[in-house]
């Protein structure tokens, strides 16, 4: 026993355990959720987070030791979103016979994203860190975060939010796109990909490369007019 608990502790301090533990969880989800035919609920961030945070709790780790050792998967978080132009250049002619739809959508989406969230939450009693830190929940993460904290709002508190949001918008969209009866691939993406960022994406390229092309060309886009609107549309509703 003390052999065993002397190994833990020495793996424990080693960068590579939390990025190797990680990665070895998420092929483990990501195997599941093929076995069950990517059904939305088998979303295998959502699998990965579960296990993952339980780890960290029975083991008594926390969070910054975690992140010592994982973040080599954040830096590659900026590689993997400028690999999304390649999709996105393969359907260069679909997008840009799509441009005129695509802007009112991304007016619209951006727009209501932010408004509504703070108007609920600020309807609720929240206060204006918390506002500030659920406004630019429908943006990819380094985005999100960058803004909240140029905003005042707290950073990490925007990390959960992004993604609750991904995570909630890849379990929805398919059947709630069935359901609206909307077939359209482009349709289908750009939106996951203005609500859900990343996470809806990634669900996106399961379902069709057409939608996972569109849903890149939103997050993109959503990420640039977030960041113009939220300060605005913050100081406006706070106040």
């Amino acid at each position: 026993m003390a052999r065993d608990f002397s190994l833990w502790v020495y793996l424990s301090k080693t960068p590579l355990l939390w990025l190797t533990v990680t990665i070895v969880v998420y092929l483990l989800v990501d195997a599941v959720s093929r076995a069950l035919g990517r059904h939305p609920l088998a979303n295998p961030v959502l699998m990965a987070v579960a296990i993952v945070g339980t780890l960290l709790v029975a083991t008594g780790t926390d969070y910054q030791s975690y992140f010592e050792g994982a973040q080599f998967i954040h830096f590659l978080l900026g590689p993997a979103t400028v690999a999304l132009a390649v999709p996105l250049y393969e359907n260069r002619r679909l997008v840009l016979r799509s441009l005129l739809p695509m802007t009112a959508a991304l007016i619209c989406g951006s727009v209501v994203a932010c408004v509504s969230a703070v108007a609920i939450a600020g309807f609720f009693g929240a206060s204006r860190v918390a506002l500030v830190s659920i406004a630019p929940k429908s943006v990819t993460a380094g985005v999100a975060m960058s803004i909240s904290e140029g905003l005042g709002g707290d950073p990490s508190l925007t990390a959960v939010l992004v993604i609750l949001t991904g995570v909630i918008g890849a379990i929805i969209v398919t059947p709630l796109m069935n359901a609206l009866r909307i077939t359209d691939f482009r349709a289908r993406g750009f939106a996951v990909g203005l609500a859900s960022h990343g996470i809806g994406t990634a669900r996106a390229f399961q379902v069709n490369p057409v939608a996972g092309a569109f849903a890149g060309v939103a997050i993109g886009l959503n990420a640039l007019l977030t960041a113009a609107i939220v300060p605005i549309f913050v100081s406006w509703l706070v106040r």
